[in-house]
Protein backbone atom coordinates (compact mmCIF):
# COMPACT_ATOMS: atom_id res chain seq x y z
CA UNK A 1 0.00 0.00 0.00
CA UNK A 2 1.31 3.57 -0.76
CA UNK A 3 0.79 6.26 2.23
CA UNK A 4 -2.68 7.32 0.89
CA UNK A 5 -4.04 3.98 0.72
CA UNK A 6 -2.69 3.52 4.29
CA UNK A 7 -4.26 6.44 5.77
CA UNK A 8 -8.10 6.04 4.34
CA UNK A 9 -7.62 2.68 5.65
CA UNK A 10 -6.29 3.82 9.16
CA UNK A 11 -9.01 6.32 9.64
CA UNK A 12 -11.79 3.78 9.19
CA UNK A 13 -11.07 2.79 12.72
CA UNK A 14 -12.79 4.94 15.12
CA UNK A 15 -9.89 5.17 18.00
CA UNK A 16 -11.43 8.36 19.93
CA UNK A 17 -10.27 8.46 23.15
CA UNK A 18 -11.68 9.39 26.19
CA UNK A 19 -10.39 11.64 28.74
CA UNK A 20 -12.97 10.66 31.94
CA UNK A 21 -11.56 7.01 31.59
CA UNK A 22 -9.52 5.25 34.42
CA UNK A 23 -8.46 2.55 32.18
CA UNK A 24 -5.50 1.88 30.00
CA UNK A 25 -6.23 2.51 26.92
CA UNK A 26 -8.52 5.06 27.85
CA UNK A 27 -11.23 3.45 25.10
CA UNK A 28 -10.71 -0.37 23.93
CA UNK A 29 -11.75 0.47 20.38
CA UNK A 30 -7.94 1.92 19.97
CA UNK A 31 -6.96 -1.64 20.29
CA UNK A 32 -8.16 -2.78 17.13
CA UNK A 33 -5.82 -0.46 15.29
CA UNK A 34 -3.27 -1.70 17.69
CA UNK A 35 -3.79 -5.43 16.57
CA UNK A 36 -4.46 -4.20 13.24
CA UNK A 37 -0.80 -2.48 12.92
CA UNK A 38 0.94 -5.06 14.55
CA UNK A 39 -0.71 -7.87 12.00
CA UNK A 40 0.82 -5.53 9.38
CA UNK A 41 4.34 -4.86 10.37
CA UNK A 42 4.65 -8.53 10.59
CA UNK A 43 3.11 -8.89 7.11
CA UNK A 44 5.90 -6.16 5.80
CA UNK A 45 8.66 -8.01 7.57
CA UNK A 46 8.95 -6.68 11.08
CA UNK A 47 8.85 -9.63 12.74
CA UNK A 48 9.26 -8.50 16.36
CA UNK A 49 6.14 -6.25 16.41
CA UNK A 50 3.72 -6.78 19.47
CA UNK A 51 1.18 -4.73 21.35
CA UNK A 52 1.65 -4.45 24.99
CA UNK A 53 -0.84 -4.72 28.30
CA UNK A 54 -0.96 -0.85 27.79
CA UNK A 55 -2.07 -0.40 23.98
CA UNK A 56 1.36 0.30 22.66
CA UNK A 57 2.70 -1.16 19.56
CA UNK A 58 6.67 -1.73 19.35
CA UNK A 59 8.83 -3.30 16.36
CA UNK A 60 12.03 -2.72 15.41
CA UNK A 61 14.01 -2.91 11.77
CA UNK A 62 17.25 -4.26 12.83
CA UNK A 63 20.21 -2.29 11.45
CA UNK A 64 22.18 -3.41 7.70
CA UNK A 65 24.85 -1.26 8.21
CA UNK A 66 28.37 -1.98 9.70
CA UNK A 67 28.73 1.42 10.87
CA UNK A 68 28.12 2.31 14.84
CA UNK A 69 25.23 4.41 13.47
CA UNK A 70 22.19 5.82 16.31
CA UNK A 71 19.63 4.00 16.15
CA UNK A 72 16.11 6.55 15.14
CA UNK A 73 12.56 5.54 16.88
CA UNK A 74 9.79 7.11 15.05
CA UNK A 75 6.54 7.55 16.88
CA UNK A 76 3.10 8.48 16.40
CA UNK A 77 -0.53 7.83 18.11
CA UNK A 78 -3.18 6.00 17.40
CA UNK A 79 -6.45 7.78 19.11
CA UNK A 80 -8.21 11.00 17.72
CA UNK A 81 -9.30 13.83 19.86
CA UNK A 82 -12.35 13.73 22.17
CA UNK A 83 -13.50 17.31 20.73
CA UNK A 84 -15.04 15.67 18.31
CA UNK A 85 -16.24 12.26 16.80
CA UNK A 86 -14.04 9.85 14.72
CA UNK A 87 -16.69 7.09 14.06
CA UNK A 88 -17.65 6.54 10.78
CA UNK A 89 -15.28 8.75 8.90
CA UNK A 90 -16.29 9.68 5.08
CA UNK A 91 -13.10 10.92 3.92
CA UNK A 92 -13.33 12.61 0.37
CA UNK A 93 -10.65 13.37 -2.32
CA UNK A 94 -10.26 16.85 -3.73
CA UNK A 95 -8.20 16.55 -6.54
CA UNK A 96 -5.99 19.48 -7.89
CA UNK A 97 -7.38 21.93 -5.44
CA UNK A 98 -8.35 24.74 -7.47
CA UNK A 99 -8.22 27.34 -4.58
CA UNK A 100 -11.97 27.78 -3.97
CA UNK A 101 -14.34 27.02 -1.27
CA UNK A 102 -14.90 23.49 -0.57
CA UNK A 103 -17.96 22.03 0.38
CA UNK A 104 -17.54 19.37 2.59
CA UNK A 105 -21.56 18.85 2.93
CA UNK A 106 -24.41 20.13 0.89
CA UNK A 107 -26.89 18.59 2.39
CA UNK A 108 -25.71 20.19 5.89
CA UNK A 109 -24.49 23.73 4.25
CA UNK A 110 -21.11 22.92 5.75
CA UNK A 111 -18.09 24.19 3.43
CA UNK A 112 -14.30 25.02 4.39
CA UNK A 113 -13.94 28.62 3.50
CA UNK A 114 -10.74 30.15 2.20
CA UNK A 115 -11.59 33.50 3.74
CA UNK A 116 -11.09 31.72 7.23
CA UNK A 117 -8.50 29.05 6.60
CA UNK A 118 -5.69 30.94 5.25
CA UNK A 119 -3.62 27.43 4.47
CA UNK A 120 -5.80 26.75 1.75
CA UNK A 121 -3.89 29.41 -0.64
CA UNK A 122 -1.10 27.35 -0.13
CA UNK A 123 -2.36 23.97 -1.27
CA UNK A 124 -3.56 25.18 -4.72
CA UNK A 125 -2.79 22.02 -6.99
CA UNK A 126 -2.53 19.27 -4.27
CA UNK A 127 -5.17 16.62 -3.53
CA UNK A 128 -6.93 17.02 -0.25
CA UNK A 129 -8.81 14.49 1.69
CA UNK A 130 -11.33 16.04 3.43
CA UNK A 131 -14.21 15.04 5.84
CA UNK A 132 -17.84 15.18 4.97
CA UNK A 133 -18.65 17.83 7.92
CA UNK A 134 -19.60 15.27 10.24
CA UNK A 135 -16.52 13.86 11.81
CA UNK A 136 -12.92 14.58 12.43
CA UNK A 137 -10.57 13.13 9.61
CA UNK A 138 -7.55 11.47 12.04
CA UNK A 139 -4.98 13.21 10.39
CA UNK A 140 -3.94 13.40 13.48
CA UNK A 141 -2.00 11.29 14.07
CA UNK A 142 -2.97 8.38 11.59
CA UNK A 143 -1.68 10.41 9.15
CA UNK A 144 1.98 10.53 10.72
CA UNK A 145 1.30 6.56 11.42
CA UNK A 146 0.76 6.19 7.50
CA UNK A 147 4.08 7.64 6.76
CA UNK A 148 6.15 5.76 9.22
CA UNK A 149 4.50 2.52 8.24
CA UNK A 150 4.80 3.35 4.75
CA UNK A 151 9.00 4.40 5.54
CA UNK A 152 9.30 1.35 7.04
CA UNK A 153 8.23 -1.08 4.47
CA UNK A 154 10.39 1.00 1.45
CA UNK A 155 13.46 -0.01 3.96
CA UNK A 156 11.96 -3.14 4.21
CA UNK A 157 11.63 -3.95 0.62
CA UNK A 158 14.46 -2.25 -1.35
CA UNK A 159 16.83 -3.38 1.24
CA UNK A 160 18.47 -0.29 1.68
CA UNK A 161 20.95 0.79 4.05
CA UNK A 162 20.33 1.84 7.94
CA UNK A 163 20.71 2.18 11.15
CA UNK A 164 18.36 -0.05 13.73
CA UNK A 165 15.28 1.57 13.61
CA UNK A 166 12.67 1.43 16.46
CA UNK A 167 8.72 2.24 15.55
CA UNK A 168 6.05 2.89 18.36
CA UNK A 169 2.56 4.15 18.23
CA UNK A 170 0.90 5.13 21.74
CA UNK A 171 -2.28 5.60 22.23
CA UNK A 172 -4.31 8.48 24.66
CA UNK A 173 -1.76 11.06 23.39
CA UNK A 174 -4.97 13.49 23.03
CA UNK A 175 -6.03 12.94 26.58
CA UNK A 176 -2.27 13.93 28.08
CA UNK A 177 -1.31 9.93 29.12
CA UNK A 178 0.38 8.64 25.31
CA UNK A 179 4.00 8.51 27.46
CA UNK A 180 2.43 7.23 30.97
CA UNK A 181 3.60 3.61 30.33
CA UNK A 182 6.18 3.99 27.50
CA UNK A 183 9.27 1.48 28.18
CA UNK A 184 12.31 3.55 26.72
CA UNK A 185 14.52 0.43 27.12
CA UNK A 186 12.41 -1.87 25.51
CA UNK A 187 12.14 1.08 22.57
CA UNK A 188 15.78 0.87 21.83
CA UNK A 189 15.88 4.00 20.41
CA UNK A 190 19.02 6.52 21.13
CA UNK A 191 17.33 9.11 19.16
CA UNK A 192 14.01 9.58 18.33
CA UNK A 193 10.87 11.79 16.60
CA UNK A 194 7.44 12.17 16.75
CA UNK A 195 5.40 12.57 13.43
CA UNK A 196 2.46 14.80 14.80
CA UNK A 197 2.73 18.12 12.85
CA UNK A 198 1.60 20.38 10.05
CA UNK A 199 3.28 21.11 7.70
CA UNK A 200 6.61 18.95 6.39
CA UNK A 201 9.11 21.38 6.12
CA UNK A 202 8.78 22.00 9.67
CA UNK A 203 11.04 20.24 12.73
CA UNK A 204 9.30 21.77 16.00
CA UNK A 205 11.25 21.38 19.37
CA UNK A 206 9.99 24.05 21.32
CA UNK A 207 6.08 23.18 23.17
CA UNK A 208 4.27 24.36 25.43
CA UNK A 209 5.01 23.94 29.79
CA UNK A 210 1.43 22.59 30.44
CA UNK A 211 -0.82 22.08 33.30
CA UNK A 212 -4.45 20.71 33.79
CA UNK A 213 -6.88 22.49 37.05
CA UNK A 214 -9.41 20.90 38.17
CA UNK A 215 -12.03 23.21 40.44
CA UNK A 216 -14.66 21.60 42.74
CA UNK A 217 -17.37 24.43 44.47
CA UNK A 218 -19.18 23.54 47.28
CA UNK A 219 -22.76 25.81 47.01
CA UNK A 220 -25.67 25.96 49.83
CA UNK A 221 -28.85 25.09 48.10
CA UNK A 222 -31.85 26.21 49.51
CA UNK A 223 -35.19 27.08 47.95
CA UNK A 224 -35.23 30.46 46.30
CA UNK A 225 -38.08 31.96 48.42
CA UNK A 226 -36.15 31.70 51.55
CA UNK A 227 -32.78 32.04 50.28
CA UNK A 228 -31.82 35.67 51.55
CA UNK A 229 -28.03 35.73 53.08
CA UNK A 230 -28.44 31.77 52.96
CA UNK A 231 -27.79 30.45 49.60
CA UNK A 232 -24.79 30.26 47.44
CA UNK A 233 -24.92 29.16 44.10
CA UNK A 234 -22.41 27.10 42.70
CA UNK A 235 -22.68 27.60 39.55
CA UNK A 236 -22.34 31.85 40.03
CA UNK A 237 -19.34 31.19 41.59
CA UNK A 238 -17.62 29.14 38.99
CA UNK A 239 -18.95 32.11 36.70
CA UNK A 240 -17.36 34.65 39.17
CA UNK A 241 -13.96 32.42 38.87
CA UNK A 242 -13.70 32.49 35.24
CA UNK A 243 -14.55 36.33 35.29
CA UNK A 244 -11.47 36.51 37.97
CA UNK A 245 -8.69 35.30 35.62
CA UNK A 246 -7.69 37.58 32.72
CA UNK A 247 -9.91 37.89 30.07
CA UNK A 248 -6.61 38.36 27.47
CA UNK A 249 -5.40 34.88 28.18
CA UNK A 250 -8.22 33.17 26.42
CA UNK A 251 -7.10 31.20 24.13
CA UNK A 252 -9.41 32.90 21.00
CA UNK A 253 -6.80 36.05 21.84
CA UNK A 254 -3.06 34.56 22.14
CA UNK A 255 -0.75 33.40 18.84
CA UNK A 256 2.53 32.87 18.50
CA UNK A 257 4.00 32.78 21.84
CA UNK A 258 1.50 33.92 24.06
CA UNK A 259 0.10 31.72 26.94
CA UNK A 260 -3.50 31.06 27.94
CA UNK A 261 -5.76 29.21 30.23
CA UNK A 262 -8.61 27.00 28.53
CA UNK A 263 -12.14 26.23 29.94
CA UNK A 264 -12.38 22.98 28.99
CA UNK A 265 -15.65 22.01 31.15
CA UNK A 266 -17.93 23.43 33.17
CA UNK A 267 -21.10 21.59 34.70
CA UNK A 268 -23.06 21.80 37.67
CA UNK A 269 -26.26 22.69 39.72
CA UNK A 270 -26.44 25.11 42.93
CA UNK A 271 -24.87 22.99 45.42
CA UNK A 272 -22.07 21.68 43.48
CA UNK A 273 -19.98 22.72 40.54
CA UNK A 274 -17.15 21.65 38.45
CA UNK A 275 -14.80 23.66 36.49
CA UNK A 276 -11.84 22.28 34.44
CA UNK A 277 -8.86 24.19 32.72
CA UNK A 278 -5.65 23.61 30.57
CA UNK A 279 -3.11 26.07 31.56
CA UNK A 280 -0.39 26.52 28.58
CA UNK A 281 2.47 28.77 28.11
CA UNK A 282 6.36 28.33 26.34
CA UNK A 283 7.81 30.61 29.36
CA UNK A 284 8.73 28.46 32.36
CA UNK A 285 7.85 32.07 34.22
CA UNK A 286 5.05 33.24 33.03
CA UNK A 287 3.35 29.24 33.42
CA UNK A 288 4.24 29.72 37.01
CA UNK A 289 2.50 32.74 36.89
CA UNK A 290 -0.31 32.01 35.24
CA UNK A 291 -0.78 28.96 38.19
CA UNK A 292 -0.38 31.18 40.65
CA UNK A 293 -3.21 33.57 39.29
CA UNK A 294 -5.84 30.42 39.57
CA UNK A 295 -4.28 30.65 43.04
CA UNK A 296 -5.08 33.89 44.02
CA UNK A 297 -8.78 33.49 42.81
CA UNK A 298 -9.31 30.65 44.98
CA UNK A 299 -7.66 32.01 48.03
CA UNK A 300 -9.94 35.13 47.27
CA UNK A 301 -13.02 33.16 46.36
CA UNK A 302 -12.10 31.22 49.63
CA UNK A 303 -12.23 34.29 51.43
CA UNK A 304 -15.01 35.96 50.27
CA UNK A 305 -17.28 32.62 51.02
CA UNK A 306 -17.20 29.70 53.66
CA UNK A 307 -13.65 28.27 53.99
CA UNK A 308 -13.27 25.59 51.85
CA UNK A 309 -16.27 26.97 48.74
CA UNK A 310 -13.32 26.49 46.15
CA UNK A 311 -11.19 22.87 46.17
CA UNK A 312 -8.66 23.51 43.48
CA UNK A 313 -6.16 21.42 42.27
CA UNK A 314 -3.18 21.88 39.69
CA UNK A 315 -1.26 19.50 37.98
CA UNK A 316 1.33 19.59 35.78
CA UNK A 317 1.32 17.73 32.33
CA UNK A 318 4.87 18.11 30.19
CA UNK A 319 7.30 20.54 29.69
CA UNK A 320 9.02 22.26 26.65
CA UNK A 321 11.30 19.92 25.75
CA UNK A 322 13.50 22.98 23.96
CA UNK A 323 15.61 23.37 27.52
CA UNK A 324 16.78 19.63 26.86
CA UNK A 325 17.26 19.70 22.63
CA UNK A 326 19.39 22.69 22.92
CA UNK A 327 21.98 21.05 24.35
CA UNK A 328 22.86 18.72 21.65
CA UNK A 329 21.13 20.13 18.21
CA UNK A 330 22.63 17.50 15.85
CA UNK A 331 19.43 15.57 15.88
CA UNK A 332 17.73 18.76 15.02
CA UNK A 333 20.54 19.23 12.24
CA UNK A 334 19.96 15.90 10.80
CA UNK A 335 16.44 16.97 9.73
CA UNK A 336 17.24 20.59 8.32
CA UNK A 337 19.92 18.60 6.22
CA UNK A 338 17.60 16.28 4.95
CA UNK A 339 14.62 18.63 4.49
CA UNK A 340 17.51 20.65 2.33
CA UNK A 341 18.29 17.46 -0.03
CA UNK A 342 15.00 16.47 -1.07
CA UNK A 343 14.16 20.55 -1.32
CA UNK A 344 12.63 22.27 1.70
CA UNK A 345 13.45 24.76 3.18
CA UNK A 346 13.30 23.92 7.19
CA UNK A 347 11.61 25.32 9.64
CA UNK A 348 10.95 25.62 13.46
CA UNK A 349 8.25 26.78 14.64
CA UNK A 350 7.19 26.95 18.54
CA UNK A 351 4.37 24.32 18.78
CA UNK A 352 1.11 25.95 20.19
CA UNK A 353 0.43 22.34 22.26
CA UNK A 354 2.28 19.40 22.89
CA UNK A 355 3.25 16.27 21.73
CA UNK A 356 4.67 12.34 23.05
CA UNK A 357 8.18 13.44 22.44
CA UNK A 358 8.19 16.24 24.60
CA UNK A 359 7.84 13.59 28.02
CA UNK A 360 10.30 11.43 26.43
CA UNK A 361 12.60 14.10 26.08
CA UNK A 362 12.41 14.94 29.83
CA UNK A 363 12.84 10.90 30.29
CA UNK A 364 15.99 10.93 28.49
CA UNK A 365 14.97 9.75 24.64
CA UNK A 366 15.67 13.23 22.83
CA UNK A 367 12.37 13.36 20.32
CA UNK A 368 11.10 16.36 18.56
CA UNK A 369 8.69 16.87 16.57
CA UNK A 370 8.06 16.07 12.52
CA UNK A 371 4.68 17.33 10.03
CA UNK A 372 2.67 15.33 8.62
CA UNK A 373 1.19 17.18 6.06
CA UNK A 374 -2.39 17.23 7.96
CA UNK A 375 -4.12 20.52 8.82
CA UNK A 376 -7.11 22.17 10.78
CA UNK A 377 -6.58 19.04 13.60
CA UNK A 378 -9.80 18.31 15.69
CA UNK A 379 -12.44 19.03 13.91
CA UNK A 380 -15.08 19.04 10.76
CA UNK A 381 -12.30 21.10 8.66
CA UNK A 382 -9.56 18.53 9.29
CA UNK A 383 -7.51 17.84 6.07
CA UNK A 384 -4.50 16.01 4.65
CA UNK A 385 -2.34 16.57 1.19
CA UNK A 386 -1.74 14.15 -0.32
CA UNK A 387 1.70 15.52 -1.61
CA UNK A 388 2.68 16.61 1.08
CA UNK A 389 2.22 13.17 2.79
CA UNK A 390 4.34 11.76 0.17
CA UNK A 391 7.09 14.54 0.97
CA UNK A 392 7.11 13.36 4.82
CA UNK A 393 7.65 9.67 3.82
CA UNK A 394 10.44 10.88 1.77
CA UNK A 395 11.83 13.17 4.54
CA UNK A 396 11.76 9.85 7.02
CA UNK A 397 13.45 8.43 4.62
CA UNK A 398 16.34 10.31 3.72
CA UNK A 399 16.84 10.94 7.53
CA UNK A 400 17.21 7.14 8.07
CA UNK A 401 19.92 7.37 4.80
CA UNK A 402 22.27 10.61 6.07
CA UNK A 403 22.49 9.16 9.92
CA UNK A 404 24.47 6.24 7.82
CA UNK A 405 25.95 8.97 6.12
CA UNK A 406 26.87 11.09 8.35
CA UNK A 407 28.02 8.37 10.56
Amino acid sequence: MNVQERFLHYVSFDTQSDEHSQTTPSSLKQLKLAEALVDEMKAIGIEDAYVDEFGIVYGTIPATTKKDVKSIGFIAHMDTSPDMSGRDVKPRIVKSYDGSDIVLNEELGIKMGVHDFACLQEKIGEDLIVTDGTTLLGADDKAGIAEIMTMAETLLQENREHGKICLAFTPDEEVGRGTDHFRIPEFGADIAYTVDGGEVDCVDYENFNAASAEIQIQGLSIHPGSAKDKMINALLVAMEFHSMLPVQKNPAYTEGYEGFHHLTDLHGECEHAYMSYIIRNHSEELFEQQKAEFQRVADYLNQKYPENTIQLQIHDSYANMRTIIEKDMRIIELVKTSMKQIGLEPRSMAIRGGTDGARLTYDGLPCPNLGTGGYNYHGKYEFASIQEMQKSVELLLKIVENNVQEA
